[in-house]
C-alpha cells in the first residue's frame, strides 16, 4: 500500500567511516524521508516495533520485511528479504514480507542511470557524475520501480544497510539488559548470546528498546565468507498463497459494491473516437455507463461479462483524419532509407570508417527484427475508487510512485489523497510499468463515485494495444585481419527510442530527440576484441506505441550481433565457439561462462544425427550468460531440443530463483525466435491471440541445464539476462545444421521443410 506523504524530503546519510576488514557502505539512504516516520512506513501493530524504514519486529521474533519492488514472478519477495536477514542475522523461519509504502527512501537508484549514453563500465569522471545526477533525479521524481533487472542490484545496499543497523540497534539494546559490553555479544537466527555467562535474548524481548536507541556511524557489513543465508536455495515466500489461490493478482481484487469495465481501443494506430450513442447500450442489463477513455470507449456494468456485451454492441464512429494506415513493410522501408544517414554514436575507438574504406574485403550484412507484444499472462487490469475527494489503486503495476502521480493528476487531486495498493503482477516484462490502463481505471472511478470499478482489458484488446518491443534494423560492415579476426567493424542500428517514447507518455515535457542508449545495448561495448569499431543509431520514429520489453534493445542486438559473430567465424573457416575464445581472451570472467556453457553442451563431441549446436554469449544487466541450443528440423520446422546455459551474476542470492529466471528468459527469448512477431496492415495490428502469436507450450518445451558461476563481483541482473543470447543460438545451430544463415526473426517465417 502507498500512502500518502507530505513532500519535503530529508534524509539521514549513514557515515562512511573506513572499518578494517569490513565492507562499509556510507551513501545509501536509510531512514525515512522528512513527515513519515518508521512506524508511518512500517505500520507496526501490537507487540511490534519498527526499527527503521524497513524491518519491525513483534514481542514473539516475528521478522516483518518492508518488499519495495512489485512481485512479478521473479522472487523479489523471497531474495530481498534474504539480503536484509542475512545482516539483521534473523530466523528464517520467522520472517514475514509486507509491501514496502511509497516514499523516496524505497527509490530505485539504480534503473533510470542505466540509460545514460555510457558503456555499462565506463568509469570516466563524465560517467560517474552523470550516474550520480541520475541517482540524484530518481529520488526527486520517486522512482519506486520494478525493471531493468535492478530489484537485487538496488536492494544490495540499502538492504543490506537496514539489516546491520537493526542488528547493532538490538546489539546495543541486549548489552544494556544483561548489563555486558556489545562486543561480548553474538547474534545468530534472531538470539542475542553472551557466551562467557550462557545467558540470551531473543530479538522479540529488546526490539522497543533497540528502537530506543541509534545505529552507529559506521555500519560493518559481513564479508561473502560469513553468509548463511545469502546463496542457499530458500524457498519462495510467495509460493504458498499461489498454490491455494490466496494470493491477489490484479484480475482478484473484490470488494464491496464493485463495478465492472471493459473498453474497445481504437482500432487504427493513431485514430481516435469520433462520436458514439450511450444510448445504444444504456438499456442492457447491468449496464451502469458507456464513456470515452483515453483510448476508446468503455462500458460499466455490474459484471465483466455485461460491460463485454455492451462494448462489444456498441456503434463507434472512429476519426480517422490523423490515422496512420500503413503497413510493417513500410517500417523496414522507413529504416533502410535511414541507413544513409548519420546517427548518434555510441562508440568510436580508433578509426573504423577510413580502415573499411581502404579494404579489400568488406563483409555486410543487414538484420531485421519485428515488433513484439508483451503477451502477459493477465491482461491489463486496475482497480479504482473515489470517495470524499480521495483516490484509491489497485494495481498490479511495476512502477506504483509513478502511478500515483500520474493518478492524481487524471483525477485532479494532490498526491496525499492518493493511495497505490499493489497486486501481485501475472507478468510484467516492462508491460505493466505503462500508465495507460491505471490512466482509464481512473476516468471510470470518476464515473461512479463512491463504487469501485475493476477494468479488465480483454486479451484481444491487450495484444492489439500493446506499447510494443521496436522492430530493428542493423547494418554491419567488418573486415578481418589476416588471421580472420575482426579488424574494423561498423554497426548502424536504426529504430525509434523507447526512452524517449515512453518519457513522452509519462511526461508533457518527455521527448525523444536525445540519446537512448537502449537503443544500442547489446550493440555497442561488446567484449570481442577489435581495434577499430563505431557504433552508432539512426533515430528512425514509428507511429504505433512501443516500451520496455524484457531485455529492452539486448532482446534484438544480441540476436544481430552474435549472428554475425558466427557469419565471421565461418567466413574465417573457424569454429565458432573457438573463435570467441580468442576474441575474448582479454576477458576471463567471459571466458569462463563461454567455456561452462560449451562443456555443459558437448561442442567437442559429434552431435546426434539430423541434430546441430549453436552458442551464444551476451552480457546485460550486469550478468554475463553464455547459451547453446541444440536443435533439429522436424515435420518442417525447427525444433530446440536442449539448451545449456551457464551464467555469471556476481554473488546469487538465492539460486533456485536464478535458475527459474534463467529457464523464464529462455522461455521467452525462444518463443519470440521462433514465432513472436507483431504486423501491421493499414495500421491495424494482424495479431490478437495466441493462436495467432504463439508460444512455447509444454510439447515442444526443450530440456533446459543451467549452471551457476561461482562469483564474488557484485550481484547484477537476473530477469533479464538469459533472454537474449537464445535466438541467435538457435539460428546458429540452424546454419550449422542446413547452411542457410537467417538474417530476420521469427524463424518460423523461414521455409524450412528442405530439411538438412
Amino acid at each position: 500500500m502507498a500512502r500518502p506523504k507530505r513532500r519535503s524530503r530529508r534524509a539521514f546519510l549513514i557515515g562512511g567511516a573506513v572499518a578494517a576488514g569490513a565492507l562499509v557502505v556510507g551513501w545509501r539512504f536509510l531512514t525515512p524521508s522528512e513527515g513519515a516516520s518508521a512506524d508511518e512506513l512500517m505500520n507496526p501493530g501490537d507487540g511490534e516495533t519498527a526499527l527503521n524504514a524497513w524491518v519491525k519486529i513483534a514481542a514473539d521474533g516475528t521478522t516483518t520485511i518492508a518488499v519495495p519492488r512489485s512481485e512479478m514472478g521473479q522472487g523479489v519477495q523471497t531474495s530481498l528479504p534474504m539480503i536484509l536477514a542475512e545482516e539483521l542475522d534473523a530466523d528464517w523461519s520467522k520472517v514475514r514480507i509486507v509491501d514496502a509504502e511509497v516514499d523516496p527512501v524505497y527509490v530505485n537508484e539504480v534503473m533510470l542511470p542505466e540509460g545514460f549514453p555510457f558503456g555499462p563500465h565506463d568509469e570516466s569522471f563524465m560517467a560517474e557524475s552523470a550516474r550520480d545526477a541520475g541517482r540524484w533525479l530518481s529520488k526527486l521524481i520517486g522512482v519506486q520501480a520494478t525493471g531493468g533487472s535492478t530489484s537485487v542490484r538496488a536492494a544490495w545496499g540499502p538492504m543490506r544497510e537496514a539489516g546491520a543497523a537493526a542488528k547493532a540497534m538490538l546489539l546495543a539494546a541486549a548489552a544494556e539488559q544483561l548489563d555486558v559490553s556489545a562486543g561480548e555479544l553474538k547474534a545468530e537466527n534472531g538470539i542475542v548470546t553472551h557466551a562467557a555467562s550462557g545467558r540470551s535474548v531473543g530479538y522479540g524481548e529488546v526490539s522497543k528498546r533497540a528502537a530506543t536507541k541509534s545505529p552507529p556511524e559506521t555500519l560493518v557489513l559481513k564479508q561473502p565468507s560469513a553468509f548463511r543465508l545469502i546463496g542457499t536455495p530458500v524457498a519462495r515466500l510467495d509460493v504458498p498463497a499461489k498454490v491455494d489461490g490466496s494470493a491477489v493478482f490484479g484480475a482478484d481484487v473484490k470488494l464491496p459494491g464493485m463495478l465492472y469495465a471493459t473498453l474497445r481501443h481504437t482500432p487504427v494506430v493513431g485514430a481516435t473516437v469520433k462520436r458514439f450513442n450511450p444510448a445504444d447500450v444504456a438499456r442492457m442489463p447491468g449496464v451502469h455507463k458507456a464513456t470515452a477513455v483515453p483510448g476508446g470507449i468503455a462500458v460499466i456494468a455490474d459484471s465483466y461479462w455485461r460491460a463485454k456485451k455492451a462494448v462489444d454492441s456498441l456503434a463507434i464512429d472512429w476519426e480517422m483524419a490523423e490515422a496512420w494506415q500503413g503497413s510493417s513493410d513500410d517500417i523496414f522501408r522507413q529504416f533502410e532509407a535511414a541507413l544513409g544517414e548519420d546517427g548518434f554514436v555510441y562508440q568510436d575507438d580508433g578509426d573504423a570508417v577510413e580502415r573499411l574504406e581502404t579494404a579489400s574485403d568488406v563483409f555486410e550484412a543487414t538484420y531485421r527484427a519485428p515488433f513484439l507484444a508483451h503477451a502477459t499472462m493477465e491482461p491489463m487490469s486496475c482497480t479504482a475508487l473515489m470517495q470524499n475527494e480521495t483516490l484509491q489503486v489497485w494495481a498490479p503495476t511495476q512502477a506504483p510512485g509513478v502511478m500515483r502521480w500520474i493518478a492524481a493528476g487524471e483525477a485532479d487531486l494532490d498526491e496525499a489523497n492518493v493511495t497505490v495498493h499493489v497486486t501481485y503482477l501475472g507478468g510484467g516484462f516492462g508491460r505493466r510499468g505503462e500508465p495507460d490502463f491505471v490512466r482509464q481505471a481512473v476516468k471510470l472511478a470518476m464515473e461512479a463515485p463512491g463504487r469501485p470499478v475493476k477494468l479488465i482489458w480483454s486479451r484481444e484488446e491487450d495484444m492489439k494495444n500493446d506499447t510494443y518491443r521496436p522492430a530493428g534494423l542493423s547494418h554491419f560492415r567488418v573486415t578481418l585481419d589476416p588471421d580472420g579476426y575482426p579488424a574494423a567493424w561498423r554497426n548502424k542500428v536504426v529504430g525509434p527510442s523507447v526512452s524517449g517514447q515512453a518519457t513522452q507518455r509519462y511526461l508533457p515535457f518527455g521527448s525523444d530527440a536525445g540519446p537512448d542508449r537502449t537503443t544500442v545495448d547489446g550493440a555497442a561495448w561488446l567484449p570481442y576484441r577489435t581495434p577499430d569499431i563505431r557504433v552508432e543509431h539512426i533515430l528512425s520514429r514509428v507511429p504505433m506505441r512501443i516500451g520496455f520489453w524484457r531485455s529492452v534493445g539486448h532482446s534484438h542486438n544480441a540476436f544481430f550481433t552474435e549472428s554475425v559473430i558466427d557469419e565471421l567465424a565461418h567466413k574465417a573457416g573457424q569454429d565458432p565457439y573457438r573463435y570467441r575464445r580468442h576474441l575474448l581472451r582479454d576477458h576471463p570472467r567471459y571466458l569462463k561462462v563461454l567455456d561452462e556453457a560449451a562443456a555443459k553442451a558437448g561442442w567437442d563431441r559429434p552431435a546426434a544425427e539430423g541434430r546441430a549446436l549453436g552458442i551464444a554469449l551476451h552480457e546485460s544487466f550486469g550478468a554475463i550468460v553464455a547459451q547453446v541450443a541444440e536443435v533439429s528440423i522436424e515435420n518442417g520446422a525447427p525444433r530446440v531440443h536442449r539448451v545449456a546455459c551457464a551464467i555469471d551474476c556476481g554473488i546469487v542470492i538465492n539460486p533456485d530463483t536464478l535458475v527459474a529466471q534463467m529457464e523464464s528468459g529462455i522461455v521467452y527469448g525462444l518463443s519470440a525466435a521462433l514465432w513472436g512477431e507483431i504486423t501491421f496492415e493499414n495500421g491495424e495490428p494482424q495479431q490478437s491471440n495466441f493462436p495467432d502469436y504463439e508460444v512455447i507450450r509444454m510439447a515442444n518445451m526443450p530440456e533446459i541445464e543451467t549452471v551457476i558461476m561461482p562469483s564474488a563481483e557484485a550481484p547484477g541482473g537476473a530477469g533479464e539476462p538469459g533472454t537474449p543470447p537464445i535466438a541467435p543460438a538457435v539460428a546458429n545451430a540452424l546454419f550449422r545444421l542446413t547452411g542457410r544463415r537467417v538474417r530476420e526473426l521469427p524463424l518460423m517465417k523461414q521455409d524450412w521443410s528442405a530439411g538438412v
